[in-house]
């Protein structure tokens, strides 16, 4: 059962979305270094290792790890080598507000994809603020001008972070069915490491492709080795293990709104970081988003 959010459980849903923010602005510092599928490839393959201390019995037999391969392999697909791989894609050549704005608008694709393929019952306030926060996606796909949006050209980045956001949206509703051994949901590790060693091969297997078709550079530095040491410990590890704390403390309707606060935290980072400007549409599509997904939460 849900318990009251206190100040404790507040500051720490606080921390996946800062993380998630500053996920997308290292993504974007990044970009000369390394391509975006190899920075997602080599991102998860460390994450994977600094897992495998605490979570290596899933290897074991009997451990349901390959009983159940073809879940786990759908999930590391999903949520390790797709949405990921789409959100670097995108920084090449959109900017960590906008990934992060379109990425607000996941509480939508979770109401379609729920209705659509597992059956969930849809609410005229659901609706409602679905087009709050599809709108306020719109707003900030056409730069903040409505009589352009016919005309509206979106930028490679802004269709890869909706795909990504699409693959991340069936992947959370796949949490929430199948059966899972209890050796793997002993820890909040060891599932994660279930889902990273399916990914990890994904991962690889893009990272390949993107070898192969295109001519991959990679500037070996100091800063490169930081990045990734960084977004594969506090980006992945510790944002998800605050997140799953979080969720059980105070369920996940409650933790949702905290998921949105990672446009606001991308945009504070940019003007600090990158140098970049804020704009009104900025402000007036992230109103939209929030809007929306209250409105939407509301019973």
């Amino acid at each position: 059962m849900s318990h009251p959010l206190t100040l404790s459980t507040a500051l720490l849903l606080v921390v996946p979305p800062l993380l998630w923010a500053s996920n997308a602005i290292v993504g974007r510092l990044v970009i000369d270094l390394v391509p975006p599928i190899t920075l997602n490839f080599l991102r998860w393959t460390i994450a994977l290792f600094i897992l495998l201390p605490f979570a290596s019995s899933i290897y074991r037999r009997g451990s349901g790890l390959l009983t159940h391969w073809r879940r786990y392999a759908v999930l590391g697909l999903l949520g390790v080598g797709m949405y990921n791989a789409l959100q670097y894609l995108a920084l090449r050549t959109s900017s960590p507000i906008n990934v992060t704005l379109v990425a607000a608008s996941m509480p939508v694709w979770m109401l379609g994809v729920g209705s659509m393929f597992f059956g969930v019952h849809v609410t005229l306030r659901q609706v409602i603020g679905a087009v709050l926060s599809i709108l306020g996606v719109l707003f900030v796909l056409s730069r903040g001008d409505w009589e352009g949006l016919l005309a509206l050209r979106l930028v490679p980045g802004d269709l890869f972070m909706l795909l990504a956001t699409v693959a991340w949206s069936v992947y959370s509703w796949l949490l929430t069915r199948g059966q899972d051994e209890a050796a793997i949901r002993a820890t909040w590790a060891t599932f994660l490491l279930a889902q990273v060693s399916f990914g990890v091969v994904w991962s690889g297997v893009f990272a390949a492709g993107e070898w192969a078709w295109s001519d991959v550079q990679i500037t070996w530095n100091a800063p490169l080795a930081l990045a990734l040491l960084y977004v594969a410990t506090f980006p992945s590890l510790v944002a998800f293990r605050a997140w799953g704390i979080g969720v059980q403390r105070v369920g996940p309707n409650v933790a949702a709104f905290f998921n949105n606060l990672t446009p606001l935290f991308a945009a504070l980072m940019s003007l600090a970081v990158l140098g970049e400007r804020a704009h009104l549409y900025h402000v007036t599509a992230f109103a939209l988003i929030v809007g929306g997904i209250a409105v939407s939460a509301r019973r």
